[in-house]
């Protein structure tokens, strides 16, 4: 069913309700789900479906009302913070909508900010060549293109060759051309270095490129959609 079988993560009965006001909000309601190594998933559904809600659970960045996370046999929901930040530095890359840059350094120098601090990264030089900005690796933030500025961002999350690569909107500020040179770059990630890559989006076009196809709405899972071939940038439906 999947590329490679071993589970990386593995979600039970995982709920999140945030209280606002009087009237508690539902942005999950138990969710089932695993995701094993080397597929590449992309998790559709609307704004308010709870999706950015549950990657940032998967991520350490959040915790769940109730039910568990695994990574692996080590529970996350149970795990203290000093703990999750060791989790998050050395297994998880995360790609934001908005880039995060630093942009008194160049784009090889946040790179190198990661680099700096993973227990087995590859070199930031190496990262840029995998996303294709070699040639742009000391120019600053304000000296690219946004799409540029995200593919430095994927090459700063993938530097530290994590387990994970979670992606939040990748191409969500981007214009077409642009979101799918981003876009290109996340799957040359996934295939070349075999990173588990969740790309959490409200675009249907790119649910092709996926592996599976996990649609949510209303804190739920509707669906899960194998691909039995994954499709091409080129063969996609804009």
């Amino acid at each position: 069913m999947t590329r490679s079988g071993k589970v990386v993560f593995s979600a039970r009965n995982l709920t999140k309700i945030y209280q606002t006001g009087e009237v508690p909000v539902h942005a999950l309601r138990g969710i089932d789900l695993e995701l094993v190594s080397g597929e590449m998933v992309v998790i559709l559904g609307p704004s308010g479906s709870g999706k950015s809600t549950f990657l940032n659970i998967l991520g350490g960045l959040d915790q769940p009302t109730s039910g568990e996370v695994f990574y692996g046999d080590h529970n996350l929901v149970t795990s203290t913070e000093k703990e999750l930040t060791a989790f998050r530095r050395d297994h998880v890359g995360f790609v934001f909508q908005f880039y995060n840059l630093i942009p008194t350094l160049t784009a090889e120098e946040n790179v190198q900010l990661v680099t700096d601090i993973s227990p087995h990264p590859m070199q930031a030089s190496e990262a840029l060549q995998m996303v294709g900005l070699t040639d742009r690796a000391r120019h600053f933030p304000s000296q690219l293109s946004g799409g540029e500025q995200q593919r430095v961002a994927i090459a700063r999350a993938v530097a530290k060759r994590p387990d994970i690569l979670l992606c939040d909107e990748p191409t969500g500020a981007l214009d077409f051309e642009t979101g799918k040179k981003v876009l290109e770059s996340i799957l040359r990630v996934n295939q070349e270095t075999g990173t588990l890559v969740a790309i959490i989006t409200h675009n249907a076009a790119i649910a092709g490129l996926g592996d599976r196809v996990i649609r949510m709405a209303n804190g739920l899972i509707q669906s899960i959609t194998q691909n039995e071939k994954r499709k091409s940038l080129e063969e996609i439906e804009w």
